[in-house]
């Protein structure tokens, strides 16, 4: 599914990421730790094509991403990765509906299908009464799972989540333990998580330790 080779990454005379190799496959959910300043981040922007790579290569689903350009690299962004963000990342003047819907609009799907396909997310996530809250409105239990079936909406090849626990309570966490596995169950999702919660990488299938911009110990 993600293949990295040799990936290098400096900003300025700040070397952070060196010689980094690593390979996910379909269905697994991968967990990145390490130290603050590891370069954990920095990884899954360039896996997220949000951040390019000084030097290696990057196949995700049989496509070398790094060829892409423009259009191309933001299509395929937008069709084959799905992100969680910590903070969730909602527009808070859209409901819960509206705030799902935003990358099926953006791949210029019919407004039908979208609006479709983002309602029965939310009901697969226990959110459809929900629907046309704002974010304002909702818990952050409700928000994050919100975040959740917006990164679902175009069926991604694989979904990228940042500390998705970080700002949760420990009931909230414990909920979204659950739904990322019962997504990986029943939907064969794949799923790299950049986190510090140590329960959260002890559930995952393996975990691919950071130190100093380098992978070390990988289990």
């Amino acid at each position: 599914m993600i293949d990295l080779k040799a990936i290098n990454k400096s900003f300025g005379a700040l070397s952070v990421l060196n010689d980094v190799s690593l390979h996910v496959d379909s269905g697994e959910v991968v967990s990145i730790v390490g130290p603050s300043g590891a370069g954990k981040t920095t990884l899954l922007q360039i896996m997220g094509t949000l951040c390019k790579p000084d030097a290696g290569s990057l196949t995700i689903a049989g496509t070398q991403v790094l060829d892409l350009r423009g259009n191309a690299l933001a299509q395929f962004r937008n069709r084959h990765l799905g992100f969680v963000f910590q903070f969730h990342q909602l527009l808070p003047e859209f409901t819960a509906l509206e705030n799902v819907m935003i990358p099926g609009i953006i791949a210029g799907s019919r407004e039908r299908d979208v609006r479709k396909r983002a309602a029965e997310l939310l009901d697969y996530l226990n959110l459809g009464s929900r629907a046309d809250h704002k974010p304002a409105e909702l818990s952050g239990g409700e928000n994050q799972r919100v975040a959740v079936a917006r990164a679902l909406l175009n069926r991604p090849d694989v979904i990228l989540a940042d500390e998705p626990t970080g700002s949760l309570d420990s009931a909230h966490r414990e909920e979204l333990y659950r739904l990322f596995f019962d997504l990986r169950e029943e939907l064969g999702q794949t799923f790299v998580i950049v986190t510090h919660d140590e329960e959260l990488a002890k559930r995952s299938d393996r975990t691919i330790h950071l130190q100093d911009g380098r992978v070390v110990n990988p289990d």
